[in-house]
């Protein structure tokens, strides 16, 4: 079974799809050995772990593709990406829909912004005009042909200012044949609420650390007819705490003596599967 159908019949069953954010691949197992259903591969991350940078659609095509071709050799579930715009017109969107399906991946997210794009949560967002975005909808659609690749319909409407125009670009994505529509940017729970009355359909939310809508757990969100929802920042937030502590402690004492707490060096060779590739080499080694 490809991922993209095993993560439709993830979205098809009784529960909320829970896909925590992965900036790159380590955090992509730690995810899964902790029994996730899904992973995101956040450009949000991705930025960060590949170039240090904001989310301002630094990311090349290319450089977002590898990344993605990468994760899905980590981990065995399935693996919502980042697509962005589509990286310019129709025939960019195509070669995207097919590099991304290429990579392996099981869904994919496209946006309705301008250059130069930036994430949801930051303020400047400028939207193309919602029917050009709905025909690019189609236009990876059309991309994707037999294949089981979940195309998701994003809009940064609320980011923009606008609760009602993202109301009426996600019903207009889903009529464009988006198979989930994705309301990014939100900030409130009665956003959340919004979306949940106003949008039919299987639907996307994003949960944000730093914002009131963390007081909404999965089981919440399910009930509020919400299919998956993604937490972007949490493992990328959490590191770079954990990391910037660590740091601190080391320059005043000397020594990484207090720092804690932290895994062990087997438990990283766990994480990492170091005895897979050690009975290979006892295998097949000279």
């Amino acid at each position: 079974m490809s991922k993209a159908r095993e993560l439709r019949a993830l979205l098809s069953g009784p529960d909320i799809v829970m896909a925590p954010g992965a900036p790159d691949c380590l955090t992509a197992r730690i995810i899964e050995r902790a029994g996730y259903p899904a992973v995101y591969m956040t450009g949000f991350g991705a930025t960060a772990s590949r170039l240090g940078m904001p989310d301002i659609g630094l990311l090349t095509l290319t450089e977002m593709t590898e990344h993605a071709r990468n994760m899905t050799r980590a981990v065995a579930i399935p693996i919502v990406a980042d697509a962005d715009t589509g990286y310019g017109g129709p025939s960019n969107i195509h070669r995207t829909v097919r590099e991304y399906i290429q990579a392996g991946v099981a869904a994919i997210h496209l946006e309705d912004q301008v250059a130069p794009k930036r994430c949801g949560q930051l303020s400047g967002i400028r939207l193309m005009g919602a029917e050009e975005s709905a025909r690019r909808l189609e236009c990876a659609i059309a991309a994707r042909g037999s294949d089981d690749l979940i195309i998701i319909g994003r809009t940064d409407a609320i980011g923009a200012g606008d609760p009602a125009e993202a109301v009426r670009r996600a019903k207009l994505y889903r009529e464009a044949g988006a198979d989930l529509v994705f309301v990014d940017g939100i900030k409130r729970v009665s956003e959340v609420e919004l979306i949940a009355r106003e949008v039919p359909g299987p639907k996307v939310v994003s949960i944000v650390d730093g914002n009131e809508t963390v007081t909404l757990t999965a089981k919440d969100l399910g009930a509020m007819g919400f299919s998956m929802a993604l937490y972007a920042v949490t493992a990328l937030f959490t590191a770079a705490r954990a990391i910037a502590d660590a740091m601190a402690t080391l320059k005043r004492d000397g020594s990484p003596k207090g720092i804690a707490p932290q895994v062990t060096y087997a438990e990283y060779c766990d994480i990492v599967d170091l005895a897979s590739f050690s009975r290979r080499d006892d295998v097949f080694g000279v």
